[in-house]
């Protein structure tokens, strides 16, 4: 059963600066959302984005743009199997 973080197997897509800009705005996203609303659903809405920017910036990696790009998501890593060996006699 795949958990929560699987979403964000694969290869890293975001650049540095891609990945400070998307923690710095998640966590204040984040920080946003303890103020108290009129509306509750608000601080959720704003708490679970805050929440995906910063483990977006933080992992490096982002299934929107995955996904919008068409990258794989992740390379199949191919088991190395060794030669099979012959052993012939050399006749003279």
């Amino acid at each position: 059963m795949p958990n929560a973080l699987s979403m964000f197997a694969g290869p890293q897509n975001l650049s540095m600066k891609e990945r400070a800009i998307s923690v710095i705005a998640g966590l204040g996203l984040a920080a946003a959302a303890t103020k108290p609303r009129p509306n509750p659903l608000l601080n959720v809405v704003a708490l679970l984005g805050g929440t995906y920017l910063a483990v977006r910036g933080a992992t490096g990696r982002c299934p929107v743009k995955r996904a919008l790009i068409g990258a794989p998501a992740a390379e199949p890593v191919a088991a190395e199997v060794p030669a099979k060996r012959s052993r012939r006699v050399a006749r003279r």
